[in-house]
């Protein structure tokens, strides 16, 4: 089992980050469009910002463009996100409906410091900028 994750660890990597960054997308759209179940959230300049946050951040997430940058913004968006809504309720995530929040917040950290990884555009267009991990 430990050989066949490490032989798959940069494929299993960028399906991670396509997913994340496609469902993270689903929430700006949400909040821009009013699809997928949402309203319209971008009356406001914190749903204005969260939903181009979300939308723009998450799209480039999982086509890994601007990799780095997009989710340490989107990971500061969460934690902001986290602390500004959610804590307000409750000290538990659990109980106050913050654990997707912080798990974005970490996912999209970890990205920030791995990378995009060998299969993305950042890969693609600037092949020396290190968008494999580091050894």
């Amino acid at each position: 089992m430990n050989r066949w994750c490490s032989a798959y660890a940069e494929h299993l990597f960028a399906v991670l980050r396509v997913v994340a960054g496609f469902m993270f997308a689903c929430h700006g759209a949400q909040k821009w469009f009013g699809v997928l179940g949402g309203t319209v959230a971008i009356h406001t300049t914190k749903g204005l910002i969260a939903g181009t946050v979300e939308l723009v951040g998450g799209t480039l997430i999982a086509i890994g463009l601007f990799t780095r940058i997009a989710a340490f913004i989107s990971s500061g968006e969460m934690a902001f996100a986290y602390f500004l809504v959610h804590a307000k309720t409750s000290f538990w995530p659990i109980i106050n409906k913050g654990d997707l929040p912080i798990v974005y917040c970490f996912l999209f950290l970890y990205i920030a410091a791995r990378g995009a990884g060998r299969f993305s555009l950042d890969a693609i267009l600037w092949p020396e900028s290190g968008s494999k991990p580091n050894p």
